[in-house]
């Protein structure tokens, strides 16, 4: 029988993780660390710093951060982190020995810390955690403001081997209309200021979507971007609802349509404007230098079962449980929440999370896999969990072919089309579980 596909909206969902925090919840029984970590693989762990303040917030972010940090907030928030870490390790224990095979601080704006700050978070994630940062890949974010040559010669002392600097647009109208005022000479001059410290891999931000881009300006962005040959540029859709420049339309559907239909434009621009530049796809965002060092995993360990995260806005997962704090995106709920963080002493039991039982864990591995531009290998899955994806989700599957969103569909690796990687934020959504979509359509935002 021959399935005639609906049309879909291709920007609903990004999947950088799964189960999504709004499918999180109040664990009732607060299970300690300890317990949740016996019996876990400790042999190549993921550590992850979540640092939550921003000199300014973007019009476009929902991420968990506040602007500035009064009164000494900082040491505080660190003081904290530091309790944490002597926590978590603790609760690792030592009948086997824990090891560390990536780390990565993220935010916020990780070079929001002062110099000083910075060489205390890489003490902590060393001293305390017992991460070897000079022996392992190790990931910071950084904007243009706070990339300073003080803050960088610290990351680049204690081992990163990777910067992600959150660009945008080098078009300063187009940063305005992001409510992401910068100078390109500010951003210029960063970027300089990073190339001269090393760090062997460099990547760039960019956002398509935003109220104003052409095609023009937008091939402007890319091309200062590649003048600098960053080994990694990440291309994200505008995630704004709902958008300003839309808002003249008298028709929202007819708005949501030709916003659409514009980002998918740039994406496509965007995406062979790399490819005939010498930059392999790894995912519907992501594109590699195909010369660039290797970095170990695409997604910096997001996905990966054994994350340790500290912070706040970090996410933790074992194989069965997967825990954070709070979350929030306003910010007043934002600055109760660490504030909250910053005056906690008992770091030892999980607070928020979801457990992840089998059918989740496989609905978890297909995204983290199809979602790559390499696609899923059915023969690991088949190892993992004794059956066939093709078993597990045929209506899902039966769907993407009908769409022509699958290349070579039945073999034995699932893979997306070029349009199929085009329509990711539309694909992961339709593999979420009903438990996980009913919980995140009941969140209470805040």
């Amino acid at each position: 029988m021959t399935v005639t596909a609906p049309p879909v909206r291709p920007y609903q969902h990004y999947v950088y993780a799964y189960p999504h925090k709004t499918a999180y919840r109040r664990l009732p029984e607060r299970p300690r660390l300890a317990d949740l970590w016996a019996g876990e693989s400790k042999a190549a762990l993921s550590l992850y710093a979540h640092i939550p303040f921003c000199e300014v917030r973007c019009g476009f972010c929902n991420l968990f951060t506040r602007i500035g940090a009064p009164d000494g907030l900082t040491g505080r928030y660190l003081d904290a982190l530091e309790r944490q870490a002597i926590a978590v390790r603790e609760a690792l224990g030592d009948t086997e020995p824990v090891r560390f095979a990536n780390a990565a601080f993220g935010g916020g704006t990780p070079t929001f810390l002062e110099a000083a700050e910075l060489e205390r978070l890489c003490d902590i994630a060393e001293r305390h955690m017992g991460a070897d940062l000079r022996a392992i890949p190790l990931s910071v974010e950084a904007s243009p403001a706070t990339a300073t040559a003080d803050r960088l010669s610290v990351l680049a002392a204690r081992g990163t081997t990777r910067l992600s600097l959150g660009v945008q647009s080098f078009v300063e109208e187009e940063a305005r209309a992001a409510v992401r005022p910068q100078r390109r000479a500010d951003v210029e001059a960063a970027l300089s200021r990073i190339r001269d410290t090393g760090i062997p891999v460099l990547n760039l931000d960019l956002i398509y979507g935003i109220d104003g881009q052409t095609a023009p300006s937008w091939r402007l962005s890319l091309d200062a971007a590649l003048a600098w040959r960053p080994e990694e540029i990440y291309l994200y859709p505008l995630y704004v609802r709902p958008l300003t420049g839309l808002g003249r339309h008298a028709d929202p559907a007819t708005a949501d349509r030709d916003w659409d239909e514009a980002r998918l434009r740039r994406y496509r621009e965007g995406r062979d404007h790399l490819l005939a530049r010498g930059y392999e796809q790894v995912s519907m965002r992501m594109f590699r230098r195909a010369d660039a060092p290797p970095q170990g995993p695409d997604d910096y360990a997001c996905q990966t079962d054994g994350m340790i995260g500290l912070g706040c806005g970090a996410r933790s997962y074992t194989s069965r449980l997967h825990y954070s704090f709070d979350y929030a995106v306003a910010m007043r709920e934002i600055r109760g929440i660490i504030d909250d963080y910053t005056a906690t002493e008992d770091f030892g039991r999980a607070v928020h999370g979801r457990e992840v039982d089998e059918d989740e864990a496989r609905r978890r591995h297909l995204l983290q896999s199809l979602l790559q531009a390499r696609g899923l290998p059915v023969a690991d899955y088949r190892r993992r969990f004794g059956a066939d994806p093709y078993d597990d989700f045929p209506a899902e599957l039966e769907r993407l072919a009908a769409r022509g969103w699958l290349a070579g569909a039945g073999g034995e690796v699932l893979r997306l089309s070029d349009e199929g990687l085009a329509h990711s934020d539309a694909i992961g959504p339709d593999f979420f579980s009903p438990a996980v979509r009913a919980a995140m359509a009941d969140y209470e935002l805040k």
